[in-house]
C-alpha cells in the first residue's frame, strides 16, 4: 500500500506540473486541508471498509502532492520582476552568487540582490537574477569592464537592465524558462555603464564558491592543455561551461556526456568510496564500534562525504537529487527497514519531489532512478568466495573473485545500456551505438582515476597533470569511436503510447524472466525504434516557423522533400540557432536530410546556424545570394546555386518559385538586405511568401513585377517588422490572412515596430509574433490539418506571459 500511496503522491505532483496557469494560494491550501481530513478518515475506515479506506488514502496522497507543489509554485511565482521595470535602469547592490562564466562576449553570473532602486526610489526585484557583463561587439556590451577579476562572493553595486525570463519555445526543444524557474532565477539582465560599477567588498560571502573558483583558476594555470583543463574543472568543481562545444558534441556522440558533469554517478561513487574508507577507519576503534556499528557509520560517512563533494561541485540540482536519494536509502537501512527495492526508490522519489517538484520534468530524474532500479532489479545474489587454507586455493579464490568482479561489471554495463536506451530515445531521440564500448572505458577511467586526481590536485598540483594525460588519452579513444559508421542512431519523436511500450520492453529485457516473456520486448520496442511519421498529403505542405530569437528560420515540408529557409542567428562564438534549435528540431521530426537550404542573404541573423546544419545533415542543394567567396559557399562540395528571380521547381505537387533578386541586382553595389532571396510556395489549398529582409524599394519592385500573383495565405513579415519594410503596396498585393514575425524578445532594434503592426491590423491580417507565439506551426496531414503557436499548445505556468507583456 505504501508503494501505491507514493505513486498517488507523484501523480498529484505531475498533475499540478501540467497546469497552464497556477491557482491562488487559497485553493492549494484547501487541497491540503482536504488531504488532512481524508487521511484520518482513511485510517478509521481501514479495518471495517478497506476499499473505502484505500480510496480515501489515495485521494489524500494525490491532493497532498498537488497542493504542496502548487504552494511551491506560488511562492516562486511571487518572486517575479514587475513588467513595468523591464528595460529600465535599476541600481542593484548584491553578491556574486555563482562561479562567473567567462565567454568570448564577457561574463555571465548569478547575482543575489540585497537592495534595488530606480530613479532613487526603492523597487522590488527578484532575489536571484542572472546577469551578463558583456564587451566588444555584443549588442548589450558595456564600455567599462571589470578592473579586477570578477569572483564569487564579491559585493558589487551595478546599474542593470532586467527582463523577465524568456527563452525560445519550439517543439521538442529545451525549456529554458523551466530551467531558470527550477533554479529560482526569476529575472535576467545586463550590466550597464552609468553610473560605473563599484566593487564594495572582495569577500562578502559564498566561501565555498570562492574556493571553487580558486581551484578552477589553479587548474587552468597548471594544465597547459586548455581542453583537458576544462574537463578537469568540470569534474572537480562542476564548471560545465569550461568544456568546449566540440567536446560536448563528442561526449554526446559516444554516450559519455553523463560522466562529464557532476551527476548522480559521481556523487554515488564518491559516497561508496568514502563509505569504504570510513568503515575501514571505524573498525580500527573498539570504542567507536561500541557507540555505532561500523556498517552504519560507513553509510552515513559516505552520505556526509557525498554532501561535501556535491557542495564543492556547485550544489547542482542533479547532485541534490542524488544526495537526497542516498540519504533516504541510508535512513531506511538505519531504521532496520528492509523494504523491497521499488518501495525504496519510490520513497526517495517522494522525498526528491517534495523538495524539488520540477525535478519530475527533468530527464536526469528519470534516467538516474531508472538506472538504479534496473541494477537493483537485475542484481543476482552473487557468489561467495570459498574459504581455503592452502596457498593454491587462496590464489584460485582470488582469481575467481577477480573474474566475478569483471563479469559483474560487464553485466552491469549491459543492463544499464539496454535498459536506458529506450528512455534515452524518448528524451533525446538519439542513442550512441558505440556508447557501450565507450562507457566500458570511460566509467572506470573517469570515476576511479580522473575525477579523484582532479580533486586531489587541490592538495598536490602535479596530480592535475597526471589527470590531464589520462583525459587526453580518453578523448583520443572517444574520437576514434565517434568516427565509426553509425556511431549515433537517431529516431523521430514517438507518440506517448510508443514510448511507454518501449519502456516496458526494456524492463522485460533486463528482468530475470523466462526468454519467452523477454521476446515480447521486440514488438513492444518497434513503435519507438520505427515510429510512424505523419507527412503532408500530395499537393500540401507543412510549415514550422521556428522560434530562434532575432533571426529567420522556416521549415517547409512536402510529402517527400524538405526545404529550410534561413538558419537563424549566431548567438555567441560557440552557440548558434543551428546547433541549439534547428538540428534538434529536425532530428525530433525525423528529418535525415535537407533537400534545399536557402539562405536569403549574408546577415548573421539569417546564416548564423548554417554551418551547424551543413555539418549535421546531408544538404543536397544550397541556394543563396551569398558571394562566391563566402565561407559557406567556397567550402562546400555539393551543389550551390545563386537565387535568381524566375527559378521554379515542383515537389510532390507543390510549386516553388524564386521571385527575387533579379539577376541584374548582383552587379550593383547593394547592401545584403536588397539581395534577399524571396520565395513563394504554392500548394493545392494554401500558399506562403518568404520575404527575407527586403525593404521598401524591393517590395515595390515585386509589386510591379508580379502584382496580384503575390497573393498568399501566409506571409513571413519582411525584415522582422522593421519600419523599412511592409509597405502598404506589398500588403495590399499579398493580402495574407496571417503574418508571421520572427524577432527576438525585447530586441535592441525595436522589431516589430508599432506603426508596422498597425498596418497589418488595419487590413485585418492576423499576427503571430515569435516572442509571444514561439514556433508557429502549420500541420498539413491529410486527416487533420491544423495550425497554431507552440507557446499556446505547451503553455505551463512558469512560461512567459506572452502578449500580456510589452515588447
Amino acid at each position: 500500500m505504501l508503494a501505491v500511496l507514493a505513486l498517488a503522491w507523484l501523480a498529484g505532483v505531475g498533475a499540478q506540473l501540467h497546469q497552464a496557469q497556477a491557482w491562488a494560494d487559497a485553493r492549494y491550501l484547501m487541497l491540503l486541508a482536504g488531504a488532512g481530513v481524508a487521511l484520518p478518515l482513511a485510517l478509521r475506515c481501514w479495518g471495517r471498509r478497506p476499499w473505502s479506506g484505500a480510496a480515501l488514502a489515495l485521494s489524500a496522497a494525490v491532493l497532498a502532492g498537488f497542493g504542496t507543489t502548487g504552494l511551491h509554485a506560488t511562492l516562486r511565482l511571487a518572486d517575479a520582476l514587475p513588467p513595468a521595470l523591464e528595460g529600465r535602469d535599476i541600481a542593484v547592490t548584491g553578491v556574486v552568487a555563482s562561479l562567473p562564466q567567462a565567454g568570448d562576449a564577457g561574463w555571465r553570473f548569478r547575482f543575489e540582490v540585497e537592495d534595488a532602486s530606480a530613479q532613487g526610489l526603492a523597487v522590488q526585484v527578484p532575489h536571484t537574477i542572472s546577469l551578463g557583463w558583456y564587451r566588444g561587439a555584443h549588442e548589450d556590451a558595456a564600455l567599462l569592464q571589470p578592473g579586477v577579476d570578477l569572483r564569487a562572493g564579491q559585493r558589487w553595486r551595478f546599474t542593470v537592465r532586467l527582463r523577465q525570463p524568456h527563452g525560445n519555445a519550439n517543439p521538442h526543444g529545451f525549456d529554458y524558462e523551466l530551467y531558470l524557474f527550477e533554479q529560482g532565477v526569476r529575472a535576467t539582465g545586463t550590466v550597464r555603464d552609468a553610473p560605473p560599477p563599484q566593487l564594495l567588498h572582495d569577500a562578502a560571502g559564498y566561501p565555498v564558491d570562492r574556493l571553487r573558483q580558486q581551484v578552477r583558476d589553479a587548474i587552468a594555470l597548471h594544465v597547459a592543455d586548455a581542453r583537458a583543463a576544462g574537463i578537469l574543472a568540470a569534474l572537480a568543481v562542476g564548471d560545465q561551461a569550461a568544456i568546449t562545444r566540440d567536446d560536448w558534441d563528442l561526449f554526446r556522440a559516444t554516450g559519455v556526456a553523463h560522466l562529464m558533469s557532476i551527476s548522480g554517478l559521481h556523487v554515488t561513487m564518491f559516497a561508496w568510496l568514502a563509505g569504504i574508507a570510513v568503515g575501514w577507519a571505524w573498525r580500527r576503534s573498539t570504542r567507536a564500534m561500541l557507540w555505532l556499528p561500523a556498517p552504519l557509520a560507513a553509510r552515513w560517512g559516505g552520505v556526509a562525504a557525498a554532501a561535501a563533494y556535491a557542495l564543492f561541485a556547485g550544489w547542482g540540482v542533479p547532485a541534490q537529487r542524488t544526495l537526497l536519494m542516498l540519504a533516504v536509502v541510508t535512513l531506511l537501512q538505519s531504521l532496520g527497514r528492509h523494504w523491497p527495492w521499488p518501495l525504496v526508490l519510490l520513497a526517495a522519489a517522494v522525498a526528491v519531489t517534495l523538495a524539488d517538484p520540477w525535478a519530475l520534468l527533468q530527464p536526469g530524474f528519470w534516467l538516474s532512478f531508472m538506472a538504479v532500479g534496473l541494477l537493483m532489479s537485475s542484481a543476482g545474489a552473487g557468489l561467495a568466495g570459498a574459504r581455503t587454507s592452502t596457498p593454491e586455493g587462496a590464489a584460485r579464490a582470488a582469481l575467481g573473485r577477480t573474474w566475478m568482479a569483471l563479469r559483474g561489471g560487464l553485466r552491469t554495463q549491459v543492463v544499464a545500456t539496454v535498459g536506458l536506451t529506450p528512455l534515452t530515445l524518448v528524451f533525446f531521440q538519439q542513442v550512441s551505438l558505440v556508447g557501450f564500448a565507450a562507457n566500458l572505458i570511460a566509467i572506470p577511467l573517469v570515476t576511479l582515476l580522473i575525477t579523484p586526481l582532479a580533486l586531489l590536485g587541490a592538495l598536490a598540483a602535479p596530480l592535475w597533470q597526471l589527470a590531464a594525460w589520462a583525459t587526453q588519452g580518453l578523448v583520443a579513444a572517444l574520437a576514434w569511436l565517434a568516427q565509426w559508421p553509425w556511431a549515433v542512431w537517431s529516431v523521430p519523436a514517438a507518440p506517448a503510447w510508443a514510448q511507454l511500450a518501449a519502456l516496458l520492453a526494456a524492463l522485460l529485457l533486463v528482468l530475470p524472466l523466462p526468454w519467452r516473456l523477454r521476446l515480447l520486448a521486440i514488438p513492444l520496442a518497434l513503435p519507438l525504434l520505427l515510429p510512424p511519421r505523419a507527412l503532408p498529403a500530395e499537393g500540401a505542405f507543412s510549415v514550422v516557423a521556428a522560434d530562434v530569437g532575432q533571426g529567420n528560420a522556416v521549415l517547409v515540408r512536402t510529402r517527400g522533400h524538405l526545404l529550410v529557409y534561413d538558419a537563424g542567428p549566431q548567438y555567441t562564438r560557440d552557440s548558434d540557432a543551428g546547433q541549439r534549435v534547428l538540428v534538434p528540431l529536425l532530428r525530433a521530426l525525423g528529418e535525415t536530410r535537407i533537400d534545399t537550404l536557402m539562405l536569403s542573404h549574408r546577415d548573421t541573423d539569417h546564416v548564423g546556424g548554417a554551418a551547424a546544419l551543413l555539418g549535421a545533415l546531408p544538404v543536397a542543394q544550397l541556394r543563396s545570394s551569398l558571394e562566391d567567396g563566402h565561407a559557406l559557399v567556397a567550402g562546400r562540395a555539393g551543389e550551390s546555386l545563386r537565387c535568381e528571380a524566375g527559378q521554379r521547381w515542383e515537389w510532390d505537387g507543390v510549386a516553388f518559385e524564386v521571385l527575387a533578386p533579379p539577376a541584374a541586382a548582383y552587379g550593383r553595389e547593394r547592401k545584403p538586405n536588397a539581395l534577399s532571396c524571396v520565395l513563394r510556395v504554392q500548394g493545392r489549398h494554401s500558399s506562403l511568401l518568404l520575404a527575407g529582409d527586403i525593404e521598401a524599394e524591393q517590395e515595390l519592385a515585386l509589386v510591379a513585377a508580379y502584382g496580384k500573383a503575390l497573393a498568399s495565405d501566409w506571409l513571413l513579415v519582411p525584415h522582422h517588422g522593421s519600419r523599412t519594410s511592409s509597405t502598404p503596396a506589398l500588403l495590399d498585393a499579398v493580402r495574407p490572412r496571417l503574418a508571421i514575425v520572427q524577432a527576438g524578445y525585447r530586441n535592441r532594434f525595436g522589431h516589430p515596430a508599432d506603426d508596422v503592426l498597425a498596418r497589418y491590423r488595419e487590413r485585418g491580417i492576423a499576427l503571430r509574433i515569435s516572442p509571444d507565439c514561439g514556433a508557429w506551426l502549420h500541420s498539413a496531414e491529410a486527416d487533420a490539418p491544423r495550425e497554431g503557436c507552440w507557446r499556446d499548445a505547451a503553455r505551463r505556468y512558469w512560461h512567459h506571459a506572452g502578449a500580456d507583456s510589452p515588447r
